[in-house]
């Protein structure tokens, strides 16, 4: 569970919020409340309270110029986890990541370099990823764009947006 004060680099994918929402249907707790649908790039950022221009110049110029075409196509399950790959995505995480080396993805639980993804379920029974998997396959191909990236922190109220970073040429 994010600690008060957490941060992260997101892709906002709003295209795939029927996704979430369907995966809700099956279990309300397979979906994280707080935040639209999205790609992390960076989970955990920096602490929120050391978060300052500086940094988000420094994020802001690893950022590519443009829109970043999307096009979620196949779904992952591994025990209670489903997601969807955003490959398009993997260049801009790395760019990031490399901009910010001591900010390990995930605490490094699933290595330094995870792929990117949209997390549909996660902590879900067998029997409910199973279903949700079916669901999220049926919905898929999605094809959206990422204009740009967004810095959300967690507070005491939940997850709010600290900076929108647009990918603007």
């Amino acid at each position: 569970m994010a600690r008060t004060g957490t941060t992260a680099v997101l892709a906002l994918l709003p295209d795939a919020e029927a996704v979430l929402r369907s995966a809700a249907e099956v279990d309300a707790l397979a979906v994280r409340p707080g935040v639209p649908a999205h790609a992390a790039l960076l989970y955990p950022w920096l602490p929120a309270d050391e978060v300052d221009g500086s940094d988000v110049d420094r994020l802001r110029a690893v950022l590519p110029v443009g829109p970043v075409p999307v096009r979620l196509a196949a779904v992952e399950r591994n025990g209670g986890f489903v997601g969807v790959p955003v490959p398009e995505l993997d260049r801009v995480a790395d760019a990031v990541r490399t901009a910010f080396p001591a900010q390990v993805p995930y605490g490094g639980r699933f290595g330094p370099r995870p792929p990117v993804h949209l997390t549909v379920a996660l902590d879900v029974t067998p029997r409910a990823a199973a279903e949700i998997d079916r669901r999220t396959a049926a919905a898929l191909p999605i094809t959206t764009e990422v204009t740009a990236l967004h810095v959300v922190g967690l507070t005491r109220t939940g997850w709010h947006s600290l900076a929108e970073l647009p990918l603007t040429p």
